[in-house]
């Protein structure tokens, strides 16, 4: 597994990759380090390519050294006043995004894959 940096800047986001077409079960092929400024937010996008009866489900894990993990706060656009640490599962292709709120103590970033059946994962994460 290999740190991708992804500071953000004061004039452009930056981005990193943490998964490429990844299947199957376990933690993302990437883990992002977003740097010790740890006031940026950060947009995830997950892309998902399906097979037949599709299911995954994600949890969104933050480290402040890299080693010990623990669940990322995120919001849904939906409602992004509304922090969530809760996995959530995906069922259909398509993309969608959460948004990592700033002022949460985690450097380092990963995902885990986990009930994955069918399921091909790119993940990308910019951080502002």
């Amino acid at each position: 597994m290999a740190v991708q940096t992804a500071f953000g800047g004061d004039r452009f986001p930056n981005s990193a990759r943490l998964s490429i077409a990844q299947a199957g079960n376990g933690v993302s092929t990437h883990t992002v380090d977003r740097g010790a400024a740890t006031e940026r937010p950060a947009l995830l996008t997950i892309t998902t390519t399906v097979g037949a009866t599709p299911t995954c489900t994600y949890l969104i894990e933050g480290s402040a050294d890299g080693t010990a993990w623990w669940p990322a706060a995120y919001a849904d656009p939906a409602t992004p006043e509304t922090p969530a640490v809760a996995p959530f599962d995906l069922t259909t292709a398509g993309t969608v995004h959460r948004m990592l709120r700033p002022g949460h103590p985690w450097r380092y970033l990963r995902l885990t894959y986990s009930a994955n059946t069918a399921v091909t994962n790119t993940v990308d994460i910019t951080v502002f």
